[in-house]
């Protein structure tokens, strides 16, 4: 209970003050506890993140049915595009955490290299999707699917930084469609 409260609370905190600014006595103090019952639980502030990371990753792949290499490799347009729409739905339940994880990834070595790895898996199960499918050439696979996942994680960012505020959410999520299935399916563009 304490080590999810300490989560909690410094989820919040990030939010507030920014990861590198917020300190181990201050998620402590908002956890109503002390910095060596923080310490009972975590060895470190980035091992804390690690695991709000941990959550991040549980909070997007749950809702993914189907999973994301089962989208890329039917081609179906509608499954391409109801993925990207649960993705959407997800950004105000993770807006926090992602927020927090790249601000760590800046300053802490070791979640920079889990974000990493953690996009590396995704586009590698994108790339199993095509795999699967045998669409495309093989060697322009990895390419593809980088550039799908690198659209929709910089519309993702820019939405939790500005909301719908540039473009609605309807023509954004349409136009992503429209680009992943010319990068991913054989179904091209409609707009």
């Amino acid at each position: 209970m304490t080590r999810r409260l300490l989560l909690e609370q410094a989820l919040g905190i990030f939010e507030v003050k920014g990861y590198a600014a917020t300190t181990i006595d201050d998620i402590a103090a908002a956890a109503g506890t002390t910095r060596t019952t923080f310490y009972m639980h975590f060895s470190s502030k980035a091992q804390l993140m690690q695991e709000l990371v941990a959550v991040l990753d549980e909070i997007f792949t749950s809702a993914d049915d189907p999973p994301l290499r089962q989208v890329v490799s039917s081609g179906d347009r509608r499954l391409v595009r109801a993925f990207i729409e649960t993705k959407a739905d997800q950004w105000p339940a993770t807006r926090s955490y992602v927020i927090a994880a790249n601000q760590a990834a800046a300053v802490e070595p070791d979640i920079a290299a889990t974000r990493e790895q953690w996009y590396e898996a995704t586009i590698a199960e994108m790339q199993h999707g095509l795999d699967d499918a045998g669409r495309f050439e093989p060697d322009t696979r990895l390419v593809r699917c980088s550039l799908a996942f690198g659209e929709l994680e910089w519309l993702s960012v820019r939405w939790m930084q500005r909301g719908w505020n540039l473009v609605d959410r309807e023509t954004a999520l349409g136009i992503l469609t429209d680009s992943w299935c010319h990068l991913l399916t054989d179904d091209g563009p409609r707009s």
